[in-house]
This record gives structure tokens, sequence and C-alpha cells, in this order.
């Protein structure tokens, strides 16, 4: 077995506040598509009992299902990179105070 070799431990003083929304804004945009599946697949189930109780023939809930895989996405990565952006910066604000994060590296 390879001997593990520790750099040694640092600190993260400040995160790059456009990387970091960018992580931000891909990681839910896959979330915002899996809840977007979600509620289609909900919308699909739940559709045809939502028609017999109101007794039309156009359920409203099947014509958006489908819309939701797409607009879901959309929104939860907006918001991520928001949210990213405004994270980013209070981490760098707030690492000055404190010291920021700190991490141990090996080689």
């Amino acid at each position: 077995m390879p001997e593990k070799s520790i750099v040694g431990k640092m600190v993260v003083k400040r995160v790059g506040v456009l990387s970091y929304a960018k992580i931000s804004t891909i990681i839910m945009a896959v979330i915002g598509l899996a809840m977007g599946i979600f509620y289609a697949i909900l919308y699909a189930v739940l559709g045809p009992s939502a028609m017999q109780t109101a007794g039309t023939e156009v359920d409203p809930l099947m014509t958006i299902g489908p819309l939701v895989i797409i607009i879901m996405p959309i929104i939860y990565a907006i918001m991520g990179f928001i949210m990213g952006v405004i994270g980013a910066w209070l981490y760098n604000l707030i690492a000055k105070w404190v010291g920021g994060v700190q991490v141990e590296l090996e080689k």
C-alpha cells in the first residue's frame, strides 16, 4: 500500500464569486430537473383523478406536467446562481473575520 504524504493543513481564505456561482447554478439545475420529473410524474398520476372530480375533459395538470420539466431547472438554475453569488460574497466577507475554512490536503 502506498504511503500517504500529507501536504498539510491549509485555509481557504477566499473563494471566486463567479466560479462558486457557476457550480451552484449547475447543481441547482440538476436538482430542478429531478424535481421537474418528479412533479411531471405526480401530475400524470393525479391528473385523471382530478379530471373525474372536476368533471372536465381537459385536465390542466396533464398539460402542465411536461412544462414543469423545462421550467423548474431554469428557475432552480437562476436561483442557484443568485444564491451562489450571495453565498460566496458572504463567505469572503466572513472569512476575513474568522480566518476561513481549514482543509487538510494530501498528496
